[in-house]
């Protein structure tokens, strides 16, 4: 019992702390799942936001369900999910019933521009954590750089982009035939 609690508690506290969505919440993530709790390395928080990110939904929510599921099976990732979005869902009602009646204060405007630009430091932050964990040899850097230049250049489709990185980094990524080492 004492790890579901544990378990709630956390993904209770991350909700409370994130803003900003998924990216954002990489360093709160990072704090409390790595640092804190080992329940995860980095490379396994990088590999969980992979994989939300092609998967139907929120990161963030998806993210707390593959830790809660595989700390506590099934049960521990919808207690997850549920812990991380309650907070969320508090304040959006909140925010629908009060908001409107103060969205026009000078105080309010003031205190939403200081969220977004925090907000922002802490995606930039993100960003950067997410290209030094990509950068694991010459490969991954020529993928990141074409799919760049394919993204900011001729604009081209999420989708294809991901699925071409994932060809390129099961065909250029695979076990030499007689060493047996990664390229």
């Amino acid at each position: 019992m004492k790890e579901y609690a544990d378990l709630l508690w956390t993904f209770l506290k991350i909700g409370c702390l994130t803003f900003g969505g998924g990216y954002a919440m990489i360093p709160v993530a990072e704090r409390e799942l790595v640092q804190k709790r080992g329940w995860l390395t980095m490379d396994e928080v990088m590999d969980y936001y992979t994989i939300a990110q092609i998967t139907p939904g929120i990161i963030a929510v998806n993210l707390s369900t593959f830790v809660g599921h595989k700390r506590k099976g099934a049960v521990g990732g919808a207690l997850t999910t549920a812990c991380f979005v309650l907070p969320g869902v508090c304040l959006m009602t909140a925010a629908a019933l009060f908001l409107r009646s103060f969205a026009d204060m000078p105080v309010v405007k003031h205190a939403f521009a200081g969220v977004r630009v925090a907000v922002g430091c802490l995606i930039l932050n993100t960003v950067l954590k997410l290209i030094r964990g990509a950068f694991k040899g010459i490969t991954a850097a020529v993928v990141f750089f074409v799919a760049f230049a394919l993204s900011a250049v001729w604009s081209a489709s999420p989708v294809l982009l991901v699925a071409s990185a994932g060809i390129a980094g099961l065909i250029l990524r695979r076990p030499n035939a007689g060493k047996g080492n990664k390229r």
